[in-house]
């Protein structure tokens, strides 16, 4: 399949869920569904597969390959795919935007390196050498994944200049810095420079505030379930209607406060629960070490699935 090469790294990209069956293989009946539902969303931009939401840590080369090939044969004929590259290793990362390429994806969601964790942020030329491996790789446009500012696998501001300096081909950032100081200076300085790289916002849990700053969009798992949403909130804040913006917040309130509370990596788990209680998905099967919430936390999210109107 062709890549989509008109794709626009900006406005509303969810990132999609992975079923599982009961032997933890993946369901790819449900898989196809979900992505399906997800892709057909009045609004969107383009979708994201083998990311966080999709348990990108549990599943291997070949598994990922599988993943993006089997959406792009679901939805690929009219929207664009983005393919995370997880790996620790940066020749690895390489081979899995070869294979990102070669297989159709229109773009690539960069994680950093989880090698990168002892220190990583204080020598900025690791960074620089991952990505360009991953460029030289592929001309395709590249997304820098980058956590929060207070981890040790953040890219500082300086190392985020000098990267984008370096490899041309990233043309957003997914902006996960969750310091909101942080996040306005990237805004206002990187959707600003020469060669732009928009600001995606992962933000979801104060996503108004985020888009009001001036981010060009949004690519997040809670997109798995309140796109359609989340098109309203970013459609409501580029007219500037204030009204409607926090119209629609106070709607996916409920919902962004039980997904994001702590344990913060139960967060997509508790997305699969929600889309089983509206009918969407049969499980919520995850697998190992992610272990099924408990049936208080259901209760809560069946609470919250009322409050929101979803």
């Amino acid at each position: 399949m062709l890549q989509n090469k008109n794709i626009k790294l900006e406005g509303v990209i969810p990132a999609t869920l992975l079923a599982f069956d009961k032997d933890y293989q993946i369901n790819e009946k449900a898989s196809r569904k979900h992505i399906k539902e997800c892709a057909v969303t009045n609004g969107i931009s383009a979708i994201t597969v083998n990311g966080h939401s999709s348990e990108i840590h549990a599943c291997d080369f070949e598994e990922q390959k599988r993943i993006l090939s089997f959406s792009l044969e679901e939805v690929g004929d009219f929207m664009p795919i983005i393919n995370g590259v997880y790996a620790d290793g940066s020749i690895e990362a390489a081979k899995i935007a070869k294979m990102s390429y070669k297989t159709g994806a229109s773009a690539l969601l960069c994680f950093p390196p989880q090698s990168m964790a002892m220190g990583g942020h204080l020598r900025p030329e690791m960074a620089v050498e991952h990505f360009k491996r991953i460029a030289d790789a592929t001309d395709l446009p590249l997304i820098c994944f980058n956590y929060p500012s207070a981890g040790n696998l953040t890219y500082p501001f300086d190392t985020l200049l000098k990267l984008f300096e370096a490899v041309p081909t990233i043309k957003a950032i997914k902006d996960w810095s969750n310091d909101p100081m942080v996040h306005e200076k990237h805004i206002k300085t990187f959707q600003n420079l020469s060669n732009p790289v928009n600001v995606l916002t992962t933000h979801s849990s104060w996503l108004m505030s985020s888009l009001v700053m001036g981010a060009k969009g949004l690519l997040s798992g809670a997109g798995s379930v309140i796109a359609s949403l989340q098109v309203e909130m970013f459609n409501a804040v580029k007219a500037k209607d204030l009204e409607s913006a926090q119209r629609i917040n106070d709607q996916i309130f409920p919902l962004t406060q039980a997904f994001y509370s702590p344990p913060f990596l139960d967060m997509h788990n508790r997305m699969k629960e929600v889309l089983v209680l509206t009918g969407k998905m049969e499980e919520a099967i995850v697998r190992p070490p992610l272990m099924k919430i408990s049936q208080k936390e259901i209760l809560n999210l069946k609470k919250a699935i009322k409050r929101s109107r979803l």
